[in-house]
């Protein structure tokens, strides 16, 4: 199970079966109580138009999976039974998220209910080291929340990885590149010490955007997430669906020139946006180095109204300002989010992305709340993880086995 929603797009054909009937029904089902929930059966049956029978029908198998569990409500002060409601179970499948970032490795379990019950985070080195030895690392950071979740009655059913680099459109879990961690053509499961448990990899711009949108309800919205770590990254989720792009490449957004005869970028060409506006060009700007949390010092050197961090952030601000202008001329989206690290800055980033943007945009109406930054922040990819599997299991609890 990955929980990416990888693959073509394509809408497949309606299931003709019985069997195939079934499962979309135990998928209308669990999905109103996901949304709704905790109800009672009849108010199940009321929401989805099945039969009480049939209600009580999937409800006892999504029980038997281990998805929903059935509990008393408060009395209702008439005469009789007190009455019983069907809720997500948060003491049975979970979603195991994890994240490799240029500094860092990260970990997160979250129930059925999408609630995270552990976490994990250590500060790592990652970029230049040998990839077995990191994906050693994270495979037992992985392990250790998992165990963690075993003793809180969850049971890992998904794994999924955040990853800074591109995962093509293709089976098998290939890293194609992950520049700033120094990784290329790579496979995790080939490295991975139980090839069982091995998760399956995701751009972590992707996952970021993901998580924005589930977080936030917006099943059907077009927006734009934008992030930064090391490099910068971006994620076009189009009338609620992620656009991957042909092979997977979509979301490049560090490598739009906004300066065509600018500063060289490490790809190759000139004037990419990461040269103004990614993490290592804004802490040079700001007389800043790479020393404990580079992002948290930023934060404080700007809020103490220090002149270089300022003057760095506001550059970084109107380039960004001068992309997102391209983005939003060329896909005409809702809105644009700032996730990572530009979430923790948008106070000095967004008066400056907005200026830019109000002025550049000139063929369509626009409003500076359009850009917002994300309530997740640097969470965001290894709750997209995590939200993965769980998203999956709400889509088709047959995943599910049936105990």
């Amino acid at each position: 199970m990955t929980g990416t929603g990888r693959g073509s797009g394509g809408a497949e054909a309606a299931p003709a079966s019985q069997q195939g009937m079934r499962r979309r029904n135990l998928a209308v089902v669990i999905g109103v109580v996901a949304a709704h929930g905790p109800l009672s059966r009849a108010d199940v049956a009321g929401h989805t138009g099945l039969t009480r029978p049939a209600v009580s029908s999937m409800a006892d198998e999504l029980i038997g999976r281990g998805a929903l569990t059935e509990t008393e409500t408060a009395p209702s002060g008439r005469v009789g039974r007190p009455g019983r409601a069907l809720a997500l179970n948060d003491r049975g499948p979970a979603g195991l998220g994890l994240e490799i970032g240029v500094t860092r490795l990260a970990a997160c379990v979250v129930d059925l209910r999408g609630e995270p019950r552990v976490w994990r985070r250590v500060e790592r080195a990652n970029a230049g080291r040998p990839a077995g030895e990191v994906l050693a690392e994270a495979a037992a950071l992985g392990a250790e929340a998992e165990s963690e979740a075993a003793a809180l009655g969850l049971r890992v059913e998904g794994r999924v990885l955040a990853v800074p680099g591109v995962v093509p459109n293709e089976p098998g879990g290939l890293v194609a590149n992950a520049p700033n961690l120094g990784w290329q053509a790579l496979r995790p499961a080939d490295h991975w010490p139980d090839p069982d448990t091995a998760p399956e990899p995701e751009n972590e711009a992707n996952l970021g955007a993901l998580a924005e949108q589930w977080y936030q309800g917006n099943p059907a919205g077009t927006f734009v997430h934008v992030s930064a770590e090391a490099g910068i990254g971006a994620a076009l989720v189009i009338g609620g669906q992620l656009f991957r792009g042909a092979r997977g490449f979509a979301g490049e957004l560090g490598h739009l020139p906004v300066h065509p005869e600018g500063a060289r970028c490490a790809c190759g060409a000139r004037g990419c946006l990461e040269q103004y506006a990614g993490e290592a060009a804004v802490l040079r700007e700001a007389g800043l180095g790479r020393v404990g949390d580079p992002v948290a010092l930023l934060a404080e050197r700007a809020g103490a109204g220090d002149a270089a961090a300022l003057r760095a952030l506001d550059r970084a601000g109107r380039a960004l300002g001068l992309a997102l202008t391209s983005a939003v001329n060329l896909i005409d989206p809702d809105g644009l989010v700032l996730g990572g690290a530009y979430a923790e800055l948008a106070d000095w980033l967004l008066p400056s992305i907005r200026a830019e943007l109000a002025a550049r945009i000139t063929v369509r109406p626009w409003t500076p709340e359009a850009v917002r930054p994300s309530a997740l922040g640097r969470r965001g990819p290894v709750l997209g993880a995590a939200w993965s599997t769980v998203r999956e299991i709400i889509a088709d609890p047959t995943r599910l086995p049936a105990r």
